[in-house]
């Protein structure tokens, strides 16, 4: 594992139990506490983004960085300014003005709504959707079911973390890459 990812790692905390009896959940909230480790998981995820993503894009740049609500609202902007892309919020359901286009999902107790302004994509755009976990996939197969109505091309979908016991990447459409994973 990279000296980068050992450290980001390292910073992580695990609450047993929370929010649920049985679930470990891993607080990503250290690492935006601490400057540096904030500024290497950007890092990390920019390079990644420059060194790999751009390859398999036909007009070699990101167009529009994707964030999920709401912890990838925390990086997808920062990461959309240093690419020099556009930030476009996905949404739940009633929280975006104007016009917009939804996706349905599933949650661990039901369904639940995600949107996108439906002029925020152009057809033909390249993407990467990004948030701070994934378990089920179900958040982000949504949001790039959102990007694809709107024409736009999904290239790959980034985390923090990803549960990899659970298999989210056989869901997407797209390459998945996450910094740390989970296998328990």
């Amino acid at each position: 594992m990279p000296a980068d990812v050992d450290y980001l790692k390292s910073l992580l905390r695990s609450f047993p139990d929370y929010p649920k009896k049985g679930i470990v959940f891993l607080d990503i909230f250290p690492l935006l506490r601490d400057p540096v480790a904030f500024e290497t998981l950007i890092t990390h995820l920019v390079h990644r983004i420059t060194s790999h993503t751009i390859a398999s894009s036909p007009s070699k740049k990101i167009d529009v960085v994707v964030g999920l609500d709401a912890r990838g609202f925390l990086l997808g902007p920062i990461v959309a300014m240093r690419l020099g892309a556009a930030f476009v919020p996905v949404r739940k359901q009633g929280k975006l003005p104007g016009e917009t286009i939804s996706a349905e999902y599933e949650k661990e107790y039901g369904v639940d709504i995600f949107e996108m302004q439906a002029d925020a994509i152009k057809p033909g755009q390249t993407v990467v959707v990004i948030d701070d976990l994934i378990a089920t996939g179900g958040s982000a197969k949504a949001a790039g079911e959102l990007v694809a109505k709107l024409g736009g091309k999904t290239l790959e979908y980034m985390f923090i973390i990803e549960l990899t016991f659970l298999k989210a990447a056989e869901k997407l459409d797209a390459p998945m890459y996450s910094v740390v994973k989970v296998d328990d």
